[in-house]
Formats: structure tokens, sequence, C-alpha cells
């Protein structure tokens, strides 16, 4: 006879957001003890005691002062160019059939996973007084070689160059769930173009603005390799002082003080955009939240001055021959937009096989020479083959926890769900140089530095949103009542994982697994910290020579890079779900 059982103990059910544990349990070990222990550190003196010394000392002194002030302004500005820029281009994206939108999409990722250093190094090719541009205004008569480097200018240009990307595909989804339908109604009712985009279009896409916005204000604040190449000393920012705290000085108090402000600030952000529109918004999910008092108050006034400027624009284009159909102005700007992306990642090619000593495009002539010096170097195919490794390794790990994590984020009925999933996302939210730094800080009294588990599980936290989001994605579409047909159908669990669940969702999590791969084998700031100088990966050795020799063979290497990235870009784009 059947064991009987209370209906208590019957309707009782473990709920499925336990299977996010081991990510959750990973990220509070190498994520929020490392960051709480190096806040805490920063209101410690030399001798233990509590003091406030540290932010005495930081702000003021004038030079961390002016250093936080432009790591702000920069972020900011480039931020804003993202946005303008952006928007036009992902609309332009919605707007596309299927299959036409998902080959650009490639073009505009591709950029985006190559390396933010072999681009800046570009910019320095192209823009230095013997480069391309300045040769091209020397022809033209406009003065003598121009030196276009070492400005504000130019680094806020290339942050936005490498951000664009994140920017304009942060704001597609929102885009893509909009009926353009309610556009055209408008018009029937008499509302110009203008109106029924600004009135209409544009108020539905602000979460995915709005999020974009986040996004790239966030991660501008850790950036470090722009504004090394390519600014003056006055375009110091934060990242740059962490280094030489941490690396140089030891001073891990005042190393702590620094990230605790840029905290601060990211929370202080999240907050707003959070109170706004969810938090969940930064996944591309709806949200129902609307803004309301002094939010809607400014977004009524901004939305109705910029309806009436594009009204008068119109009325103005219209009484010049040609202009009255004005919809290939859009896709002129985005093609040039898309050829500006793809410049830094081509002239690479050419580079790599010059027959000079040094860096030049174009090139005078043509040889193998550097491929051979790259093969024949020990430094180089180490650096290669290691970067590899833990770029597999982490790519797995990520993949593991990621996407048992996303299984049960998306089973979930429970309300806790939101704050799994706000962990989650805490290592895209947190500006990447202070992730280093609270490694460091931990792996230094573990004896994880200098080691390739230190690095592969510093890569593995950074990759986890990526593909926890990914992955998640998938499930929140999946048809769950596929599963449950099979059960009456008198399959087992195991045999409806297999046979109908995993065939399904497996283009996702492969897609998960290269993206995953393709963040760790990119990824430089970790692995400078975690490094410590001796275990290096390819982006690390080409930061060096960047440094030390800049020569050709780094070109090399980039074309390498770039045919490693666009073979496993692809693979991930093929293997994803329409």
């Amino acid at each position: 006879m059947a064991e009987w059982q209370s209906p208590s103990r019957r309707r009782f059910k473990l709920d499925p957001l336990w299977l996010a544990g081991p990510g959750i349990f990973y990220l509070v070990l190498l994520l929020i003890v490392p960051a709480a222990g190096l806040m805490f550190l920063s209101f410690r003196d030399s001798s233990g005691s509590l003091s406030f010394e540290t932010y005495r000392q930081m702000f003021g002194a004038g030079i961390y002062v002016q250093v936080l002030i432009n790591t702000f302004s920069i972020a900011m500005q480039t931020t804003i160019a993202c946005l303008l820029v952006g928007y036009p281009l992902a609309y332009w994206l919605a707007k596309m059939p299927e299959k036409r939108r998902r080959l650009v999409m490639w073009l505009v990722l591709l950029p985006f996973w190559m390396s933010a250093l072999l681009k800046n190094f570009a910019w320095m090719v192209l823009l230095s007084r013997r480069g391309v541009l300045s040769q091209i205004l020397t022809g033209m008569g406009i003065g003598g070689p121009v030196d276009l480097l070492y400005g504000r200018g130019v680094v806020v240009f290339a942050m936005a160059h490498t951000m664009l990307p994140l920017a304009a595909l942060t704001m597609l989804p929102t885009l893509l769930s909009i009926d353009l339908g309610l556009a055209r109604a408008a018009k029937t009712l008499g509302a110009s173009g203008g109106q029924a985009f600004w009135r209409i279009v544009f108020p539905l896409s602000m979460p995915g603005v709005a999020a974009a916005g986040l996004l790239v204000f966030i991660s501008s604040l850790g950036f470090f390799i722009t504004p090394a190449l390519l600014g003056s000393p006055r375009e110091t920012v934060i990242g740059q002082l962490l280094i030489t705290q941490v690396q140089q000085l030891l001073n891990w108090q005042l190393a702590g003080a620094i990230a605790v402000m840029l905290l601060v600030v990211t929370l202080a952000v999240c907050l707003v955009y959070d109170r706004a529109f969810g938090i969940s918004a930064v996944s591309g999910e709806r949200s129902d939240r609307r803004s309301t008092g002094l939010f809607a108050r400014i977004g009524t006034v901004v939305i109705a001055s910029a309806a009436r400027v594009t009204d008068i624009l119109a009325g103005v284009l219209d009484v010049v021959p040609g202009l009255r159909r004005r919809g290939w102005l859009l896709d002129a700007f985005c093609v040039l937009v898309m050829a500006m992306l793809l410049v830094p990642v081509l002239i690479f090619l050419p580079m790599a096989f010059g027959s000079s000593s040094f860096l030049e495009f174009p090139p005078r002539g043509y040889s193998l020479r550097w491929f051979e010096t790259y093969w024949n170097s020990s430094n180089w195919t180490g650096a290669t083959m290691r970067s590899f490794g833990i770029a597999i390794v982490s790519a797995l790990l990520a993949s593991a926890m990621g996407g048992i994590a996303a299984f049960g984020v998306a089973r979930s009925k429970s309300r806790i769900g939101n704050v799994a999933f706000l962990l989650f996302m805490l290592p895209m939210i947190i500006p990447n140089i202070v992730i280093a730094v609270a490694l460091f800080y931990l792996f230094a009294q573990i004896g994880l530095i200098a080691t390739d588990a230190g690095i592969a599980l510093g890569h593995t936290l950074t990759a986890l949103p990526v593909v926890f989001v990914i992955i998640l994605t998938t499930f929140k579409n999946y048809d769950w009542r596929l599963d449950q047909a099979a059960a009456t159908l008198g399959a087992t669990r195991m045999g409806t994982v297999r046979k109908v669940t995993w065939p399904i969702v497996k283009g996702s999590v492969v897609a998960a697994f290269l993206f995953g791969f393709l963040h760790s084998f990119e990824e430089l700031t970790i692995a400078l910290f975690v490094g410590g100088g001796v275990r290096q990966t390819l982006p690390k050795q080409m930061w060096d020579d960047v440094l030390l020799q800049v020569s050709p063979t780094l070109a090399a290497a980039s074309v390498i890079i770039l045919a490693v990235v666009t073979v496993v870009f692809v693979a991930a784009e093929r293997a994803r779900p329409r």
C-alpha cells in the first residue's frame, strides 16, 4: 500500500531558485566579500584603527579631486555621444528585415568584441602626425602635419567608439518590441512624422535608452586603457590612479577609498535608474514602471521641444529640392557610422603584412616577417596558448553556473528571483577596475596572484552576467507547456530534458559559452592585476608591447586575434536561436 502523505507535505515543493545557489555563492565569495574588505580597509589607518584620514587626504589633495572630476566628466560625455549616435543606429536596425538585421548586427558587434587596446592603437596610428588623416589634411593644404592625439576630444571619441555597439544593441530589443503601427495611426490622425516619433515611439523606447546610458556610463567609469594611450596627463582617470596605488605604491587604503567613490557613484546611478524604470530592464525585459513626478515633467517638456524643433527643420528641408523624401538620410548616416566602427578593425590587416621595422599605414611594402617573428617567439605563442586555456575554462565555469541559475530564476515564482537577478548583474554593473582591484586584494592573501587559476576565476566572474543574460532570455521565452505535454505522454524528467528542452535551448547555451570565451580571451584589466606581470595572457603581452617597443609583431598578433574573434563570434551568432 502506498505510503500516506499529509496534504501539507504533498504541497511542499522546493523553489527552482535554489539552482542559482552555486552562482550566488561564487559572486559573494569573489566579489562581495573582497569588495567589502577593500572598502572596510579604506576606513582604517596603518595601525588598523578606525580613521577617515584617507578620505581627508583624497579630498584635500587637488589632484585626486581633479581626477574624480575628469573621470565623471569623460564618462558622461562618452555616454551622451553613444546615445546620440547609437539611437539612430538602433532605430535603423529595428526597421530592417530579420535576416538583414542579423547580418548587420554581426558587423556592429565585431568591433565591440575586438580588444579596446587594439582599437586604441589603431587610432594612434591613424591620428598621429604621420598618420593618414594628417597626410590628407596636409595634401589639401590645410597647414602642416596635424597631431590629433593626446586631448579630451580623442579620448571621448575613442571611448564612444568602443562603447557604441553596446549602446545600440541595448536599445534594440526595446525598439523591436514597439508596434510601429502606432506611429502610422498617429499620422492618419493628422500628426506629422516628427510628432508621431517623439510623442509615441521615443517615449516607449525610453527604458532601452536609459539602460544603454546606465551601462555605458558605468563601463566608462572604469576605463583606463584609452586615457592612458590617447590622453594627456590632464585626462588622467580613476583607473590609472588605482593601478598606480596598487601596483607601484601598494597604498591599499587610498586604493580602497577610490574604489568606494566609484561604487558610491555607480550605486547612486543604479538606484535612480531602478526608481524610474526597474533594474530588470537592463536585460531587455519590458518594465511596467513609469516615470512620475519630476521625471515625467522634464520628459514632457523635452519631448514637446524636440517635436517642435523637428517640425521646423522638416519645414525648412521641404523647400529644398530633392529633400522632401528624407528616408535616405538615416541610411547614409548609419552606413557612415558602420564604416567608422570597422575602420580600426581593418587597418591592422595591411599593417601586419608590412615590411617596415615600425608600424605605418599604408605600408610601403609587404612581407610575412612579422608573422614569422610571432610564431617563433615563445613569449607571444605562450601568451596565446594561455589565453586559449583560460578562456575555455572560464567559459565552461560561467556557462555551468550561469545556465543552471538562469533556469532557476526563469522558473521561480518567488520575489527573491529579482534579488538573484540583480546579484548576477553585479559584475556588469560594478566597474571592471574595481573588480580587478578587489580580486587582487583577495588573491594576494590566498596565494592566487600570478597564477592561471586566479586569472580564470576572475574571468569567470566577469563573464557570468553575459552568459546568464543570454540563457535567461531563452528560458524566459521558452514554452514550458512542451515539457508538460511530454510528461503527459509518459516521458521521464530526464527524458524530457534530453529530448525536448535541450534541443531547443542548446543553441543559446552554445552561444553563451562562445561569448563567455570571447569575453575572457579579450579581457585585459583582471589579467593586468591578477597576472602580477608574470602570467602573460595575449592582451597583457600586447599591452606590454605597446608600452615598451611597439613592434609590427603587435599587428601580426592583432590579425590572429581578429581571426579568432571573427570565427568564434560568427559561430556564436549562428548558434543563437532567432
